[in-house]
């Protein structure tokens, strides 16, 4: 759920702190279920999720891209993805989990990927790359996504939007969620 912090404020004692969060959603049921009781409490600042007008386009291209190059449509998204930066990270996992960890993962989006990168017969660890799948991304991840497909696709002789055009769909996003695309750049 997503909310605003608007107030903040020390009891008399100045032992407890007390802040308001003000949410746009029917918040009394739950209230009501839980007022008297230990919660979990988990703040932090509101992702700015992609486009859906984004996204579509850049289903689009890695259409006419798989229709022109004859390669399959989920591998041109899949190898977009390893192609950008900020989506993926590297880590460390056991040998005899690495297969069950790519089961699950992968299981989640067909962008999601991970990738050996090594493997030490000694210690019994890989390392991996892990890829993250577009519906996870930001503006910001979203646009580059975007940029590298056209990219693609006008090197294949695809017509393609023109970067004002580009721009306006990002912004349109930004001003849909409160954001805008030099924000979502910070």
């Amino acid at each position: 759920m997503r909310g605003r912090l608007t107030g903040f404020t020390l009891d008399r004692d100045g032992e407890r702190q007390n802040i308001t969060v003000t949410v746009a959603a029917d918040f009394s049921e739950t209230y009501d279920e839980l007022k008297d009781e230990d919660v979990e409490v988990e703040i932090k600042k509101a992702a700015k999720h992609r486009s859906l007008e984004a996204n579509r386009y850049c289903w689009v291209l890695i259409d006419q891209i798989a229709e022109k190059t004859g390669i399959k449509k989920s591998e041109v998204y899949r190898a977009a993805i390893r192609e950008i930066g900020g989506v993926s990270l590297w880590a460390d996992l056991p040998t005899d989990a690495v297969n069950r960890f790519r089961e699950s993962w992968e299981a989640h989006g067909l962008g999601n990927q991970v990738e050996i990168v090594s493997t030490d017969d000694n210690t019994g660890w890989c390392e991996v790359v892990i890829w993250f799948g577009s519906s996870t991304y930001d503006t910001r991840q979203m646009s580059a996504l975007l940029d590298s497909l056209i990219q693609d696709a006008e090197a294949l002789g695809i017509p393609t939007i023109t970067p004002k055009e580009e721009e306006k769909m990002l912004q349109r996003w930004g001003k849909k969620h409160g954001s805008d695309r030099e924000k979502a750049d910070e």
